[in-house]
């Protein structure tokens, strides 16, 4: 059994072992190689993704050929486009391993049936996707009524663990700045 992903859904609703055997009997193990795009923008979304090990990185191609990153997932976070996900449509983002990368993958059916068929992971997910929901509503005030400055120290203060892991290029895509602006800003932070 994964305990990893069980432990996570405990931290939201109580599981017995019973439905915890269900629960992964849902989930197929995956892995991928550093930098592998494991679903390109324009296609249909086919998995939601808990990430056991590594880190994916959500992202779309600008109109002036640029990526730009619009979400991570570290250990016990999870991601897809969740809107190309429920509706089974083409995706307007790509998803990447940022590193190598272990995954419990799920389909849209089988996640359907997982819902029906263990009632208390309509609880988890729900909780799961309003705390996702506040925490992109906060990024979204960072990025808008704050300096690139205080921006990228709430963000480190928040996650230090991106700071480190993710390649400056990446998360300067994610905090919507030049990597050589970035530098100057860790360069600055760590003179004071």
């Amino acid at each position: 059994m994964d305990d990893q992903l069980i432990t996570h859904v405990r931290r939201f609703t109580p599981v017995n072992e019973e439905d915890a055997v269900r629960i992964i009997s849902y989930f197929s193990p995956l892995s991928f190689a550093k930098k592998e795009i494991i679903c390109e923008q324009g296609e249909r979304c086919k998995y939601n993704f808990f990430v056991k090990k590594g880190c994916l990185r959500m992202f779309y191609h600008t109109e002036k050929g640029i990526d730009q990153t619009v979400q991570f997932a570290i250990e016990n976070w999870w991601l897809s486009d969740y809107l190309a996900f429920e509706q089974q449509r083409p995706s307007v983002f790509a998803i990447q391993a940022v590193e190598y990368s272990e995954v419990l993958a799920i389909d849209y059916r089988t996640q359907d049936k997982l819902l029906q068929d263990v009632p208390l992971m309509e609880r988890y997910f729900r909780l799961l996707y309003q705390r996702a929901y506040g925490a992109t509503q906060n990024r979204m005030k960072y990025l808008t009524d704050h300096s690139k400055e205080e921006a990228y120290r709430k963000f480190h203060n928040s996650f230090p663990e991106f700071t480190t892991r993710v390649p400056q290029q990446l998360l300067a895509s994610y905090l919507h700045m030049t990597p050589e602006y970035l530098s100057e800003i860790k360069r600055r932070l760590k003179l004071e």
